[in-house]
């Protein structure tokens, strides 16, 4: 057993602590806060909801799927971000709309998007507190048979 007394204990214990916290940093994926603006995404989103966005990380970020919430800077203007759904995903671009078609101004006016562009996933709501709680994607349903038909049988 090893003791170890006085600033020798105290310089152990923080660089200890300090790998252990690099650590789980380097695991936990990256959060950012973003406020809502607007009705372009009504009645999913409305103005003043709060979201938690998770940012993708390397090569433990799932990619971005059709019906996903996600945020990216206005191709209009950069400095401003934008929550909007994805409608579809072609190769390295993602078209981008809104669910309030009337309120919104998305891929119909300004083209798609880099996915590279896409800074993060909407994922949970955490104000107001009334309307908290996780946010689903809103995937498309597939006809049945759809996966027979594209996988025949081997006859």
């Amino acid at each position: 057993m090893i003791q170890a007394r006085g600033p020798g204990l105290r310089l152990a214990c923080a660089l200890v602590a300090g790998a252990a916290a690099g650590l789980a940093a380097r695991r936990l994926p990256r959060t950012r806060r973003v406020r809502v603006e607007g009705a372009s995404m009504l009645p999913t989103l409305e103005p003043g909801d709060r979201l938690l966005i998770v940012r993708p990380r390397g090569g433990h970020a799932r990619p971005i799927e059709v019906g996903d919430l996600v945020v990216t800077a206005d191709p209009r203007q950069a400095t401003r971000l934008i929550v909007k759904r994805v409608a579809a995903v072609h190769g390295l671009m993602a078209e981008l709309v809104g669910d309030n078609a009337e309120a919104s101004t998305d891929s119909s006016v300004f083209g798609r998007v880099a996915v590279s562009d896409v800074q993060g996933r909407a994922v949970y709501r955490y104000g107001p507190v009334q309307r908290a709680g996780w946010l689903e994607p809103r995937r498309r349903r597939r006809r049945a048979g759809t996966i027979a038909r594209a996988w025949p049988s081997p006859e």
